[in-house]
């Protein structure tokens, strides 16, 4: 009997340790993964060529100004980096040295015309005595090349006085088109050759081309998109802090360079904000076509994976799953999906390398701060 008072605390005991032991601690509840999402949206999204090719600005027009006399710099009518108009007068130069060319050619005119009034005179009194047998051939025909001589020498005159007149004229320079002045390379007081000396070049920028060149396999695409239509162009260059200027392609080169196996193409801009300046390069970026109401992301949504690419998609309950997508062009940060994800699912857009197929995610993406897919729709 007391054996068995003995044994019962320890078989108590035994049973409750046995129950402490086969009891589960409760689950801890899952650690929900911060992530930026963003929605999936319908937009219009242009064909372009890629990778953009680089381009250099050149001006439409570039003027080199020489002088057509030779002379004194008197005046200059301009401080440089200017814009001046077709028209405007440039330079001046000393004009006193043509006024006496012109005056001296003038008062020659005058002299070889009285000569030639009275030759004239002369061979018409020769002709009536020659008609009446009174003056033989050899004075007649002497008198007739003295007269012919003199009418040669008032035409040469007249060319002289001509001349004359242009030369003076070319003391005053004007520009020849609209643009802006460079630097000058003679000042006033500066005696100018012409026409070897270059006094200044003028570049017209508004308009103003950009040059580049595509690889020959979109030649096809290009003549087959450019009938009947302008294909559009943008511009862009490093620290442009406005949207890229937009032009339109405006020349096709009429064959390939067999050396880069390339075909040269220009665009016109009308630069009416001056953005575009001759010598910069740019990155241009040629529009071929337009996708309409093309299912986009934010390009940074989709991944890479051993398997192609993908995204992770929020579904309604939080969690993430990572689905293959098929991506299409991409331009200013938004890729179009073919297939894979519809218009008006989430994806995640930044925190993916935490996340995997069934993870329960927190959304901190802020209400107030737009996507980039918004932005783009604006």
């Amino acid at each position: 009997m007391l054996k068995t008072i003995v044994l019962m605390p320890a078989l108590v005991a035994g049973l409750v340790l046995g129950s402490g032991c086969g009891r589960q601690a409760p689950p801890k509840p899952r650690e929900a993964v911060s992530v930026l999402t963003a929605r999936v949206m319908a937009t219009n999204m242009p064909v372009l060529i890629e990778p953009s090719p680089v381009g250099h600005v050149t001006p439409i027009s570039c003027v080199t100004i020489r002088p057509q006399v030779g002379g004194t710099i008197s005046r200059v009518n301009f401080q440089e980096g200017q814009e001046v108009k077709a028209g405007d007068t440039l330079f001046t130069i000393d004009a006193r040295p043509m006024q006496a060319a012109l005056e001296q050619a003038q008062a020659n005119l005058q002299r070889d015309r009285a000569q030639m009034a009275n030759a004239k005179i002369q061979f018409e009194r020769e002709q009536k005595l020659f008609d009446q047998k009174l003056v033989s051939q050899d004075e007649y025909d002497t008198s007739r090349a003295g007269f012919d001589a003199l009418i040669g020498t008032v035409a040469a005159d007249g060319a002289a006085v001509t001349n004359a007149l242009l030369n003076l004229e070319f003391t005053q320079i004007n520009s020849p088109i609209n643009g802006r002045t460079g630097a000058l390379q003679f000042h006033e007081g500066n005696v100018v050759k012409a026409p070897d000396d270059v006094l200044l070049t003028i570049n017209q920028i508004e308009p103003i081309y950009a040059v580049f060149a595509v690889p020959e396999r979109f030649l096809p695409v290009i003549q087959r998109q450019s009938l009947g239509r302008t294909l559009a162009v943008t511009a862009s260059f490093e620290n442009l802090d406005t949207e890229p200027p937009r032009g339109e392609l405006t020349f096709i080169d009429n064959s390939v360079d067999p050396t880069t196996g390339t075909i040269q193409l220009r665009a016109t801009f009308a630069n009416r904000d001056r953005v575009l300046w001759p010598g910069q390069f740019v990155k241009i970026g040629l529009q071929l076509d337009e996708l309409t109401n093309a299912v986009v992301v934010p390009s940074q949504a989709v991944q890479a994976g051993q398997a192609g690419q993908f995204t992770y998609v929020v579904k309604t309950d939080n969690t993430v799953e990572a689905r293959p997508v098929a991506t299409g062009v991409t331009y200013q940060g938004l890729t179009v999906i073919a297939s894979g994800v519809s218009v008006g699912e989430t994806v995640v857009t930044d925190g993916q390398l935490r996340l995997a197929s069934g993870v329960l995610i927190s959304d901190k993406t802020p209400g107030t701060v737009k996507t980039p897919i918004q932005s783009a729709e604006k």
